[in-house]
């Protein structure tokens, strides 16, 4: 049983004003709180960090522990709602005064209720959760949902312009820090247990990235080649994109748009670190940038924007800011970044279409439109893996060729 102390549970509340109020993300928040209380200890930084993604994880079940509707927290909420958590946890609470009106029996039945609905007791919107049951299966969606509700494990991929996972596991285990390679992805490794990643002098050194295993097959399945021509289009902060210069062996070129300056600066950043000097960002400033490189990539790598869904343990607090409208906007994005970018293969070029979604619609569905409408790519193959079946992030991955 962890111990409690006050200004920790302070800390917290912040954290949940910071996250359901202000609309800060939870891992940002996160590195805000840590960065602010550099006199914390170990301990107390793990505590901080893994119960506020635990409060937000299960936001609306702590609720129904109170008897209260979901609502953005006001002050003393945070408290109570932290005495719930460790109440369902079977941990008891100090006999403090902030506590003192809590009926933490009748909290404990409200928990245990076995009439409570899957929406509650997985803690999701009642739109979510009734949406990815009509597109997986209530089956399906209910062995994600519990998956999705269980803490991601650290992943690294190594970086091969700067070592390989051998050598890199070596190095972690010099500092006491045990991995375990990964079946599916040929450079992941699993961090056993929780510790800061980023003070090591192997980060620093360019020798690995922190990313999850599935996502790491996503630039491997564009099987880039040393000297092609690649455009990775929706580049992000650029995981992916690092990870294509490393296939690449640091041959050719790797071209990065995004329509985020913010994102490709920090990807400038991460490259001159990992040691990948074949990759050019651009960002798409106007339709022009992508009308300019119109047949140009042996390869294109779509890393759609998505709902997230295949990610929700990584990211918990997504779901709560995820709106019906909104994913029938990002549909139509994903839609029409395969209509407009896809122009700029070469061919006989070679597409691979990603998202971190579980959902068909985002997915399966989105390629069978593009198909009808474009009869010069073929569909060559398609992946699809989840928390539940593959103890991974969920993703899809859908490898196109253009064949005119």
């Amino acid at each position: 049983m962890s111990r409690l102390h006050r200004h920790l549970i302070t800390a917290l509340a912040a954290g949940l004003q910071d996250i359901f109020v202000r609309g800060g993300q939870a891992d940002k928040v996160i590195e805000h709180l840590l960065r602010s209380h550099p006199r914390w200890g170990a301990r107390d930084r793990a505590f901080v960090a893994a119960t506020l993604y635990d409060m937000v994880r299960w936001w609306r079940l702590l609720w129904h522990g109170l008897g209260e509707p979901m609502r953005p927290p006001e002050a003393g909420d945070g408290w109570r709602l932290l005495a719930v958590l460790r109440l369902w946890r079977g941990e008891e609470l100090p006999a403090w005064p902030e506590w003192a009106e809590l009926d933490g029996e009748a909290v404990r039945q409200r928990l245990a209720d076995p009439q409570l609905p899957r929406a509650v007791a997985g803690s999701v919107p009642d739109w979510l959760d009734a949406l990815a049951a009509e597109e997986l299966g209530d089956e399906a969606w209910g062995r994600e949902l519990a998956a999705l509700n269980r803490p991601a494990p650290v992943w690294l991929r190594a970086n091969r312009l700067k070592t390989d996972r051998d050598t890199l596991a070596a190095a972690l285990q010099g500092h006491g820090i045990a991995t375990r390679p990964s079946a599916l992805a040929p450079d992941a490794l699993c961090v056993e247990q929780r510790t800061n990643l980023f003070r090591l002098p192997e980060f620093r050194a360019g020798m690995f990235e922190v990313q999850d295993e599935a996502s790491q097959l996503v630039a491997a399945a564009l099987a880039p080649r040393p000297g092609e021509r690649v455009i990775d289009a929706c580049a992000g902060a650029g995981g992916k994109t690092l990870h294509l210069a490393a296939l690449m062996q640091g041959k050719g070129q790797i071209l990065a748009l995004d329509v985020e300056e913010y994102k490709l600066r920090e990807l400038r950043r991460r490259a001159r670190r990992a040691g990948a000097g074949t990759i050019e960002t651009r960002p798409i400033s106007s339709t022009k940038i992508i009308k300019r490189l119109h047949n140009s990539a042996d390869a294109l790598l779509l890393d759609a924007p998505c709902s997230g869904t295949g990610v929700l343990r990584r990211n918990p607090d997504a779901k709560w800011k995820l709106q019906p409208d909104f994913l029938a906007r990002l549909r139509t994005t994903q839609a029409d970044i395969l209509e407009r970018y896809c122009r700029m293969l070469k061919p006989g070029g070679r597409l691979v279409y990603a998202t971190c979604s579980l959902l068909p619609s985002e997915n399966e569905a989105q390629i069978r439109r593009f198909l009808a409408s474009h009869p010069q790519f073929s569909l060559r193959r398609q992946r699809s893996l989840t928390p539940a079946i593959d103890s991974t992030d969920g993703f899809y991955l859908a490898f196109l060729q253009r064949t005119d």
